[in-house]
């Protein structure tokens, strides 16, 4: 695979996560079983995750257009998306009404993780001047 589509996968990963991140909300009403965490939160605890991740997901379709302008965006995309997954993760094993998150937001958010960082190191950027 050359440069220039190892650049052009990693600005169409960033655009689609980035859209994918600003749907958190109704992901969280349609399927609140993978979504959505229970704990007596509520709703309300939906929409603060939804408006964190739709932030970010516009700042993820505004880096797609210059990948090499936003690589600490990127950067902590990856760390903080394994990072959430990872304690997820373990809170969906040892609690039993949060099982549904492993066929959910967990893997999800690894697949982010896992997909921007491979591309972003992969990718010889230089910011534009």
């Amino acid at each position: 695979m050359n440069a220039q589509t190892k650049l052009m996968l990693l600005k169409l990963a960033l655009a689609a996560f980035g859209a994918i991140f600003l749907v958190i909300y109704p992901l969280g009403l349609i399927w609140p079983s993978g979504w959505v965490w229970h704990g007596g939160m509520g709703v309300y605890y939906l929409q603060m995750i939804a408006v964190i991740y739709a932030v970010l997901g516009v700042f993820l379709i505004m880096a797609s257009r210059d990948p090499g302008a936003h690589r600490s965006l990127i950067w902590f995309t990856v760390w903080s998306s394994a990072a959430h997954g990872a304690v997820m993760a373990v809170q969906a094993i040892t609690d039993s009404h949060e099982t549904g998150h492993l066929l959910g937001d967990v893997p999800a958010l690894f697949l982010v993780a896992i997909v921007l960082g491979y591309l972003n190191s992969q990718v010889a950027l230089a910011p534009a001047e």
